[in-house]
């Protein structure tokens, strides 16, 4: 089965094929509607939509999640268009499926395949999801972004590169929101002035202190 990247308009095949999601058929040939990944075989051709998706790049730290457990390692999901493998080689504790890690990507092939290195394990707390390409709004010029998150929500985070930031402790609550609003007003100016008032706002009537002692929990 043959696997590329193609952009909307180019040409999928022209053999007579049942058609998938994405695609479309002109003049007997079969073209892609979408910027997207290719799943082309002998009787089928459909394009796997990568709007949304993270594109792996070498020295990116992403945030991942278990999958599924093989003889040798691990499948995780890097909320790209592969799957990732860690070989258990790599990683001390033993993780399940659910399990959530940060990595650093560590080379890319010519499909968009990511090798994973460096792995941690993270006990507890849970993924907030962004789309990818606000991630560096949520980190901010020089972390403001992120140390504004930080004090106003007693949180622990690391924001990864393909789009998932992970947290705990504090209000993760009142954090979502706030990358909620992040993403839907990225394009603003001064947008970190515009979180801090937020929060401060949100914060409002809570006491003095507390949302140090949640960030230590």
């Amino acid at each position: 089965m043959k696997k590329r990247i193609v952009i909307p308009g180019e040409l999928v095949s022209e053999e007579r094929k049942k058609v998938g999601p994405h695609v479309f058929v002109e003049n007997g040939k079969i073209y892609s509607d979408s910027l997207g990944l290719i799943y082309n075989d002998s009787q089928d051709a459909s394009v796997v939509a990568l709007h949304g998706k993270y594109v792996p790049q070498r020295d990116d730290l992403i945030i991942g999640v278990v999958v599924q457990e093989t003889f040798g390692g691990y499948i995780v999901d890097i909320n790209s268009f592969y799957f990732s493998f860690v070989s258990k080689e790599f990683i001390r504790d033993r993780l399940q499926r659910g399990s959530i890690i940060s990595a650093k990507i560590m080379s890319v092939n010519e499909i968009n395949e990511a090798e994973l290195g460096q792995v941690r394990f993270f006990f507890g707390g849970e993924i907030i999801n962004i789309s990818p390409v606000k991630v560096p709004r949520v980190i901010g010029k020089n972390a403001s972004m992120m140390e504004a998150l930080k004090l106003g929500t007693g949180a622990n985070i690391m924001v990864g590169r393909n789009g998932r930031i992970w947290a705990k402790g504090g209000n993760t609550q009142l954090l979502a929101e706030a990358i909620k609003k992040i993403e839907a007003e990225s394009h603003l100016s001064n947008l970190t002035n515009k979180i801090e008032a937020f929060l401060k706002e949100k914060n409002k009537g809570v006491k003095e202190g507390d949302l140090f002692e949640q960030e230590k929990r």
